[in-house]
């Protein structure tokens, strides 16, 4: 079997920053969310755009160079990390890859996302690679510090090597309305970055309304972000599809709006490739092919790679793998 419609040649190059823009209270005003029209999207796209055999192949393969290969457990170590980034370099058993007459070409993560502790472990395993190192900061999960305290987390991770940095935003200024707050310190985020990319977390299960959950994402963009994230797979209201579609909307607007491109990171349980394919064809849907790309879209996901792994030997085989075949860390 051969596909030849896997191209991964823009996995990471270079792609127009967001410089950052004058918070615009006006704009904010105009935001609306119609919940009827969010509902009635999100429950259709996946009965209306399905991926079928050979194709589904190819998207699969394609799923694996957008995803943040994660582990933000309370119980990680320097090993469970090396293991994790053993398996960025090689994310499909050289036999399938040969099978599908993709080997030649360079399928691998966005980048492998850890916590702070085990930046260098990340850095060295993946030297050379191309695969970015990200990294939760900035008091992952709550965000409740000083800014001073954030800040110098953030220039430490700078110094180490990070290459992206997802930043949790307090979600108490969304709730209290406090746009100007909430801009001025994901814009010293975003300073303090330097080169680094800069994803917004915004939690979006505790932000009460889709209405505000759209303020925050126009905020966090005004201000430099160049992702925007779903969650942080911590808190207790699930983020679905529903707040998936507010937040490509916002993209799209603020795009239309300002000529610049910002990245969307869906987060919290999406460990299932029917669950990634359908967040796939909702971008494509919304924003278009070009959106499907490691600069502007990544899952934040461990046990989804192991998924598709499953799923693209059925696919050869007929037949799903046994556990061991697929290890993970």
């Amino acid at each position: 079997m051969s596909l030849r419609v896997v191209d991964n040649s823009q996995l990471h190059t270079p792609h127009k920053r967001n410089p950052g823009f004058l918070l615009d209270l006006d704009w904010m005003e105009r935001v609306r969310m119609n919940c009827s029209a969010l509902k009635r999207g999100a429950d259709s796209i996946g009965a209306r755009r399905t991926v079928k055999k050979d194709y589904r192949l190819t998207w699969l393969l394609k799923t694996i160079t957008l995803i943040d290969l994660t582990t933000l457990n309370s119980d990680d170590t320097d090993g469970r990390v090396e293991r994790l980034c053993a398996k960025a370099l090689h994310p499909l058993l050289q036999d399938i890859l040969d099978q599908l007459d993709v080997s030649d070409l360079c399928i691998l993560p966005g980048a492998v996302c850890v916590y702070h502790s085990f930046v260098k472990t990340a850095v060295d395993m993946l030297d050379g690679s191309g695969i970015p190192v990200a990294v939760a900061s900035t008091i992952f999960s709550h965000g409740l510090a000083s800014l001073e305290t954030k800040l110098k987390e953030i220039e430490m991770l700078v110094a180490d090597g990070t290459a992206e940095i997802d930043i949790v935003i307090e979600r108490g200024m969304v709730l209290r309305n406090d746009w100007q707050a909430l801009y001025e310190q994901v814009k010293s985020f975003c300073k303090a970055c330097g080169n680094a990319h800069i994803k917004t977390i915004l939690d979006t299960g505790e932000l009460a309304t889709q209405t505000n959950e759209a303020k925050a994402n126009l905020v966090c963009m005004m201000a430099g972000a160049d992702f925007i994230k779903k969650s942080t797979s911590k808190e207790k209201v699930s983020a679905n599809l529903v707040t998936g579609l507010t937040m490509i909307w916002m993209i799209r607007w603020f795009a239309e709006e300002t000529d610049i491109e910002i990245g969307y990171k869906p987060a919290s349980g999406i460990a299932k490739t029917k669950d990634a394919l359908t967040y796939m064809a909702l971008m494509k849907e919304e924003l278009g092919t070009h959106w499907l790309q490691a600069q502007l879209f990544r899952f934040g996901a461990r046990s989804l790679l192991t998924d598709i792994e499953r799923q693209v030997e059925h696919g050869l085989t007929g037949h799903y793998a046994v556990d061991y075949r697929q290890p993970m860390v």
